[in-house]
């Protein structure tokens, strides 16, 4: 009975697992999507708030921000994967009927390329034929050695869903405080909570991006919190300025 249970919770871990590898690819696109939508936000509400409008009013402008920025960012996403998947599929096409109808061009393109990188002789000619012994490994050469291309094995649907997902987790954060006071009309300042949250998300989203990169956590951090800080002071003080031009 113990070892059936054993086994039960290592077959769940493994399972566990794979999905984390599975998806875990995906988490570059997490992050970009979290920092774009969080600081785009946060700019509308500090505009918003630097020209003087209600709570209402932000969370109309932030919300069709949210929403309509995030799936235009998706889908850009979402299209910029595809167009490279299917221009590497169009030149992996070409490279088959290369080898296809004129192998022996291609074998001396294998020999020229290793050639290049120091093989000579009988070595070089061993490479040459083992390599071209398979058709898909001579065209998965072809690819990465003449052309320089490289396969993606991320699904463009789930970049652009990932990226439309973070969007709006992250980006979110900036409109809960106003959400809150329309419902409940808090008694506090509320851009000063927003900008607490906000900051809070721009760690957390700075500490993923410092993991994705490989940089120290604090380099990602701060970058994250510098460049939320510009575009709301930016986007505040422009709110202020044509509050005053166009009101008063």
């Amino acid at each position: 009975m113990m070892e059936s249970t054993e086994l039960h919770n290592e077959n769940a871990l493994h399972k566990h697992t794979g999905f984390l590898k599975k998806y875990e690819k995906y988490l570059g696109e997490f992050v970009y999507g979290g920092i774009d939508g969080c600081v785009t936000t946060f700019a509308v509400v500090a505009g918003s708030v630097g020209a003087g409008l209600d709570s209402a009013i932000i969370i109309i402008l932030g919300f069709a921000n949210l929403l309509a920025d995030g799936f235009a960012m998706s889908v850009g996403a979402y299209l910029s994967n595809k167009t490279k998947k299917d221009n590497y599929n169009k030149h992996k096409q070409i490279e088959y009927w290369e080898v296809d109808n004129l192998p022996e061009l291609e074998k001396d393109e294998i020999r020229v390329i290793y050639k290049e990188q120091g093989f000579e002789g009988e070595l070089l000619e061993e490479v040459v034929n083992v390599i071209t012994s398979d058709k898909d490994r001579w065209v998965n050469v072809m690819m990465k050695e003449e052309l320089v291309m490289f396969d993606e094995d991320k699904s463009p649907v789930i970049i652009g869903g990932v990226t439309y997902l973070s969007f709006i987790i992250i980006g979110i954060i900036p409109l809960l405080v106003y959400v809150v006071d329309y419902i409940y009309s808090l008694e506090s300042n509320l851009f000063l909570l927003s900008s607490i949250l906000t900051a809070i998300g721009f760690i957390i989203i700075g500490w993923l991006k410092a993991f994705v990169n490989q940089t120290p956590f604090w380099k990602g951090i701060l970058e994250t919190l510098l460049l939320g800080g510009i575009a709301a002071i930016v986007a505040y003080f422009i709110g202020d300025f044509l509050e005053s031009i166009i009101i008063n």
